[in-house]
């Protein structure tokens, strides 16, 4: 999409906000009426699931979405190739694309954009965006990170010339670092995309180099910026601060507020759908794009129907997140369901003295893409100031085998943040139960080692 046009599709999606409520109903009805009917043309697996469930082709329009089966991660690793509507795309390839071309190739042939979701698992889960699919993501990220704004102090923001810093993991297939990038060349924005796995010594000097006006990144890397600013070891004019990929607590959305002195967005997406909605630290809770997906609640379960992806599409996909969804309010400025609550993955740093007399950390985010053939999952312990534990499930007979590529792995990712010197060991378990509040398994454990659970 050319600049123009995607000023003007950016201005057209924008526009739904001001519409009603019922405008925005009927709009997400007929998306997922002309969607369930493509999946059952085009899509082998989800008709011989709607047929199972009783369903017939001419119940597609009337049928509530709740009649409809649901489907997990294990259905789309276990039928991906029967999931996806595009004749001849297969998970063996998109894995050994992802695993052979690390971001050489932008998509695979043929337009497609391979994400690979970020779980600890040693078997990723991809999803694959068609053009356009993926320009319509964007678009939504973009009005997302640009929301509340006056269309004037877009235009100037624009015009002016944006200069995005993304501080996150850049490395691999991450949705949130390539849609950066790509909607950051469709404005015409500079960017540099700072890795959080970067030694803390390069940051200032190549942050000042690049001179910011925008901010995207994970919040808690974004609140050691804040901290270098307010120590007065850096200097920013900061327009925007949108934070991704972890929850934004109040206190912390208050202390970058203050920081960088500018508004602070909170972006909600997923590898399933790039764009989920937005927070603005409104007391009315978080907006869903209901123009682009359906969120429901079922006996305590997310469940997601993208409904712009039509390569592979996801019908009452089951997310790990926990929402709690209410209508908007009739005096809501916006026709939009509401999320009280988003509990997602929020991990502690991992600290240790850099050797030099300061410090330097580990963000969990940058080392959760081991993929190591029989690893099933991991989580790490900090030990002390220069040492930490890494517990790993992994399947019968592999350890050896795992174990001595977890440590090539680690101790690469070490020597690149100037932490060689830290130590670390390896303990096998017999199993890593997820989180009771939150329903996601913690990248890092706080707490005493509980040794009752080893193998």
């Amino acid at each position: 999409m050319n600049y123009l046009g995607l000023l003007r599709q950016f201005f057209r999606l924008r526009a739904n906000a001001k519409k009603t409520r019922a405008q925005i109903t009927a709009l997400q009805d007929l998306r997922l009426r002309t969607l369930l009917a493509y999946a059952w043309d085009h899509s082998d697996w989800h008709r011989a699931r709607f047929e199972q469930a009783g369903i017939a082709r001419g119940q597609l329009s009337s049928l509530p979405l709740a009649a409809f089966p649901t489907m997990s991660k294990r259905d789309l690793l276990t039928h991906f190739d029967e999931i996806v509507t595009v004749p001849g795309l297969r998970q063996d390839d998109l894995r050994r694309f992802d695993e052979n071309d690390p971001l050489g190739e932008r998509s695979l042939a043929g337009g497609y954009h391979v994400v690979h979701s970020s779980g600890s698992t040693g078997t990723p889960g991809y999803f694959v965006y068609d053009n356009a699919a993926w320009e319509q993501m964007l678009l939504g990220i973009i009005r997302g990170a640009l929301w509340n704004m006056g269309a004037g102090d877009i235009l100037r923001l624009l015009l002016g010339g944006p200069r995005i810093l993304y501080l996150a993991a850049t490395g691999g297939r991450y949705g949130g670092a390539m849609a950066v990038g790509d909607g950051a060349a469709g404005l015409r924005a500079a960017q540099l995309h700072l890795d959080v796995n970067t030694p803390l010594a390069e940051w200032d000097r190549r942050i000042q180099a690049f001179r910011p006006n925008i901010i995207i990144g994970y919040p808690s890397a974004v609140k050691i910026l804040g901290e270098q600013l307010t120590r007065g070891a850096s200097e920013y004019e900061i327009r925007r601060v949108i934070c991704c990929g972890e929850p934004l607590a109040p206190g912390l959305r208050l202390y970058l507020e203050n920081a960088f002195g500018c508004d602070v967005v909170n972006f909600y997406g997923a590898s399933e759908s790039l764009a989920l909605g937005v927070d603005t630290g409104n007391a009315d809770g978080m907006v869903l794009f209901d123009d682009m997906n359906v969120i429901e609640i079922e006996n305590g379960e997310m469940y997601l129907t993208s409904l712009y992806n039509y390569a592979q599409p996801l019908i009452r996909y089951r997310v790990s997140d926990r929402l709690t969804l209410r209508e908007p309010a009739p005096d809501d400025p916006y026709p939009f369901t509401r999320a009280d609550l988003v509990l997602g993955r929020c991990e502690d740093l991992l600290w240790f003295d850099d050797g030099a007399g300061g410090r330097e950390f580990l963000h969990p985010l940058s080392v959760e893409g081991f993929c190591i053939e029989g690893l099933r999952d991991y989580q790490f312990r900090q030990t002390g100031a220069g040492s930490f534990e890494l517990l790993a499930e992994a399947a019968e007979g592999c350890r050896t085998a795992v174990g001595n590529e977890l440590r090539k792995q680690m101790a690469r990712i070490l020597r690149e943040k100037c932490l060689a010197h830290v130590a670390f060991e390896i303990r096998f378990v017999d199993r890593i139960l997820p989180d009771p509040r939150t329903g996601k398994k913690k990248l890092i454990l706080t707490g005493p080692a509980e040794k009752e659970k080893s193998a």
